[in-house]
């Protein structure tokens, strides 16, 4: 009852607020958004974080110019921010780029602040993600060819399900020629080119 009273209070503010919420809403397009495969010779790293009742994950898929599977890796990290997830997702992505040896890479993620602040130079207070920029920011220039950049979430589905995936584990966990059956369905359609709409 109490929210209805005050609803009748003010009828013309409710209604100049839905207008322009629908006017909004109406000139705002879907957009379409695909995973776009590298070039030739080149690997490309879908990287994201994730948090669930303050405890927080990660997870990252490499892919080849195909679309075809490289690696996977997927692990909890603890208490953290989603902020921190993030780095520590592009992070764990690199230290296996320099096990591997891989040269030519492309980097993407959904968080458009870890691309600001990478390609910025922007400051932190957290000192745990201070850490992890340092180390992403030692990494990258001594690679041959490094390209960092942003994707909606619905480009980034893959690593996105590794992510969470990664809050049912106790240690960490990495897949080599066979990813797990969990996204071998967006792995799929990703090569595929398929449009998925973003709505919001």
């Amino acid at each position: 009852m109490l929210a209805f009273s005050r609803m009748a209070r003010f009828p013309g503010l409710l209604q100049t607020r839905a207008t322009l919420f629908l006017i909004r809403n109406y000139h705002k397009q879907p957009i379409e958004v695909v995973w776009k495969k590298p070039e030739h010779g080149w690997t490309k790293l879908n990287f994201d974080g994730s948090r669930k009742h303050g405890q927080a994950s990660i997870g990252g898929i490499f892919r080849n110019h195909k679309g075809e599977f490289i690696l996977g890796y997927s692990e909890p990290i603890g208490a953290a921010t989603s902020t921190v997830a993030e780095f520590a997702a592009l992070k764990r992505g690199l230290e296996l780029v320099l096990e591997n040896g891989w040269t030519d890479l492309w980097l993407e993620g959904d968080a458009k602040i870890i691309m600001d602040i990478i390609s910025k130079r922007g400051r932190l207070r957290c000192q745990e993600a201070k850490k992890h920029v340092n180390y992403i920011n030692v990494v990258m220039p001594g690679l041959s060819n490094c390209v960092l950049s942003h994707v909606y979430r619905e480009g980034n589905r893959a690593a996105d399900k590794l992510a969470k995936l990664g809050h049912q584990f106790q240690d960490p966990k990495v897949w080599r020629l066979h990813p797990p059956d969990i996204v071998l369905p967006i792995m799929h359609e990703d090569a595929r080119g398929k449009i998925v709409l973003r709505t919001k």
